[in-house]
Order: C-alpha cells, then structure tokens, then sequence
C-alpha cells in the first residue's frame, strides 16, 4: 500500500512538472499577454480622452492585445508623455499625445518635464483637426474679408476668447492678428464652454474652437461661422471656406494627435506598434466615429510627426514671443 501511494506521489509530481515545463514552452501570444498602456495627458471625457479610447479599440484589435487608457492630466498634457518618456521601454506603454503640448506648451511653461523632440520616439500620427473661427450672429460682419475690415476700423474693440492663455486656440487668434495686421482683445476663460457662451450671447465678438465641439452650435444657427483653420477645406463643413481661400495666404493651424512610445524601444516592437496603428486607422467604424467628430485621418510616419513638431515648434516660437503666460 505504500509503495503504491509514493508511485502515485511521483506520478503527479511528474505530470505537475510537464504541465509546467509546456506552459513555460508556450509561445508568447498562448499566454495571457501584458497590457499596453495608452496615457493620455488630459481628464477623462475630453476630445482628447474620447479620441484615445476610440482609437484604443480598433489598436488593440489590431495588436491582439488588451489596451489600457490610463489619465493622467498635468502640465497641459505633458506630464503623461514624461512618464512615457521616463519609462522603461520594455514597461509597454505609449503616449497618446495632443499637439499643443508638444508644439506650445515648451512656449508657455517654465519648466517642460520632457523634450518633445529629443526624449521620445514618434510610433505614428493618428489625427488631424481644425478650428473653425465662429462669431455672435449679431456681428455687422459675415465674412473674413468684412471681419479685418471692421478689426481695423476698430482697433482692440474686438474681443476674442479661448480655453485660456497659451490654449491653441489662443494661439490661432493671435496669429490671426498678426497674419492680418488687426488688434484684438484676448479674453481667456476657463475652458472653450464658458467661452462659447458669452460668444453666443453677445458678451465677446467671436472664438476659435474646434469643429468637432463648434459643429453643434453653428448646425443650431447660435452662431455664425466664417472659415476653418485648415489649409483646405473641412469635410465636415464643405461650405465653409479656408483662412487662406479667404485671403490670408499661409495661415495654417491644425491641431494632431499621434503616438508616442519611450526611446530604446525594440526596433520590432516599434515596428509591431506602427503596423497596429496603421490598421487601426483603417478600421471602417474608428474611420466613422472619427470623422463624424471632424478630424482628418493622419496616414504618415514617425518622421513626419518629427518634421510637423520642428515646424509647429518654431512658428509657436514666433508668436509668443514677448507674451507673459505665468
């Protein structure tokens, strides 16, 4: 009896070690895999949050793999994308980044916890979008032209307001000031919201914001709308002109969202990340779901974000020089 029992014994000792020795033999794709981690700089709920966690969706798919969108808001977005910059690049996570952090926040912040183009590897760009310039229907001008007119016959009389200083749609007014030779007022607010209210109510002349937010409001007739920041027209808005179909040549302003991952990282894990993504872009409800919200998709490589943030870089540079933002 007991001789049997220790033969038992060994036999299950024995078949225990096998099951182990094939899990530890699995390929890697049999196993339950780490997921990865998608930081988002901005709070939940956000054009930036909701973007990322559609966009999650079709990655993972795409990876095979579970996705993670994590938040963490600070520093306008940036202290997500030093975490991914100060993370290991085996630690599978990823930045998905929004342009004005990484293109106007190193204007308008003491101290950036990163370098936007030294201190993270660009995987792949996701997004374009534009803002649209919308005006309180009361205004005595409907067109751009009418509009630097009017700005000229009354110099700082109108008021513009945006999310708040340095906000990229700050930013678009002032370069709109400068591309134009107009003075206006900037008003800044705590969010596009509150700004959009007193647009709509008379309290300041007009706002840049983005289409996919503005979309609503101009559809309802609650405010007028006079062109979009992008070089060509918006799909979402075919009968809405350019800045510079309105006559101001080179006025460009789009902002982007694309994804970063920590430098180091394995050539084929980036490879593996840059592959996911374009097949993410590609998928036909992510397609929708984003271009219903007025974004353009951006089908490009890591050297065209590189290229796009060196370019972005130094026009910010050129109109924030001399404002004061803290």
């Amino acid at each position: 009896m007991r001789a049997n029992r220790f033969v038992r014994i060994i036999q299950c000792a024995g078949a225990a070690l096998a099951a182990a020795s094939t899990i530890l033999a699995m390929p890697a794709s049999a196993q339950s895999p780490q997921p990865v981690k998608l930081l988002v700089g901005y709070a939940a709920g956000g054009p930036v949050d909701t973007a990322a966690r559609q966009f999650a969706v079709a990655f993972s798919k795409a990876l095979d793999m579970p996705v993670i969108v994590e938040n963490r808001p600070g520093v306008s977005g940036a202290l997500a994308g030093a975490a991914v910059a100060k993370s290991e690049p085996n630690a599978q996570m990823l930045y998905f980044a929004a342009s004005p952090t990484v293109t106007i926040t190193p204007h308008v912040v003491r101290s950036m916890p990163f370098d936007p183009l030294k201190d993270l590897t660009p995987v792949a760009p996701i997004v374009a979008y534009a803002n649209v310039l919308v005006v309180n229907k009361d205004q005595p001008f409907k067109t751009i032209p009418e509009l630097i007119a009017h700005a000229k016959a009354n110099p700082g009389q109108l008021a513009f307001g945006s999310a708040g200083m340095g906000a990229s749609n700050h930013l678009s007014g002032e370069l709109f000031a400068q591309r134009t030779g107009t003075r206006l007022t900037h008003v800044p607010y705590k969010g596009n919201a509150p700004a959009m209210t007193d647009v709509i109510s008379g309290q300041i002349s007009m706002m840049f914001d983005i289409i996919g937010t503005a979309r609503n409001y101009i559809s309802a007739g609650r405010v007028r709308v006079l062109a979009v920041t992008s070089p060509g027209r918006n799909a979402s808005l075919p009968d809405v002109p350019s800045m510079q179909e309105a006559g101001i040549p080179g006025y460009d302003v789009q902002g982007w969202y694309a994804l970063y991952a920590p430098n180091g990282l394995p050539a084929d894990r980036l490879a593996r990340y840059q592959e996911a993504s374009r097949k993410a872009l590609n998928d036909e409800e992510l397609k929708r779901k984003l271009i219903e919200q007025g974004y353009d998709l951006w089908q490009g490589t890591g050297q065209d974000v590189t290229d796009r943030v060196a370019r972005e870089l130094a026009l910010w540079a050129t109109v924030t020089k001399g404002m004061k933002f803290e």
